[in-house]
């Protein structure tokens, strides 16, 4: 079997656009019918729910959970107009950051092991798992998922979906597109908060 991936050479939000064509294209080919997009301000849901306007595919977006941020940036109009449309939204808790709520440090081992392919691959399989706990998505059912870097969308996979209480039957079984660069980091020393230094690139950890 072969398949098309395609790489962005920098990460960034001027790939939204075509990241949503090619994920909207491989979900149409594989008869996939959900799509999850992580978004934080609402931009990339704005775009996605535009994209699949008629095409029957239907969205659960993933904004931050509440308490994230001193004030929720997804806007509460957004969530009523998206769910007029058939689409849902999740306000879950963000799997990858409970380290200082359970007093462990695999969750943020977690999402480093997952940055070291991309940082979109961690939000996707993140925003997987808490749209199935939160009943959005069934246990083994595919999806495709799309996230990014910084901000906008640069990342899209196709998954077969699970609960964050049995992760091992989670699976990214096609990367459709992801950006070259990656990098991984303790938490609180994030490359994407600071100003970029040449071959480097700047943003923050999910500003979709």
């Amino acid at each position: 079997m072969e398949e098309k991936i395609v790489y962005f050479e920098r990460p960034g939000k001027s790939h939204t656009e075509e990241t949503l064509g090619l994920a909207i294209e491989r979900a149409q080919t594989r008869g996939i019918s959900t799509m999850v997009v992580a978004s934080t301000v609402g931009d990339t849901a704005r775009a996605a729910a535009a994209a699949v306007a008629g095409t029957g595919i239907k969205l659960v977006v993933v904004p931050h959970q509440f308490g994230f941020t001193a004030t929720q940036r997804f806007p509460r109009e957004l969530v009523e107009e998206l769910e007029q449309q058939g689409h849902r939204v999740h306000f879950g808790t963000m799997l990858f950051h409970t380290d200082g709520f359970y007093g462990s440090g695999t969750p943020e081992a977690m999402a480093m092991i997952l940055r070291t392919i991309g940082q979109g691959i961690k939000v996707c399989v993140e925003t997987i798992l808490m749209a199935a706990d939160g009943g959005l998505l069934a246990t083994g059912e595919r999806v495709v998922a799309v996230s990014g870097t910084a901000r906008g969308a640069d990342t899209a996979t196709v998954a077969i979906a699970s609960t964050s209480s049995a992760l091992q039957d989670l699976h990214i079984t096609e990367i459709i597109c992801k950006p070259l660069q990656t990098r991984s980091w303790k938490r609180g020393t994030s490359p994407y908060d600071s100003p970029a230094k040449p071959g480097q690139f700047a943003g923050d950890d999910r500003e979709l």
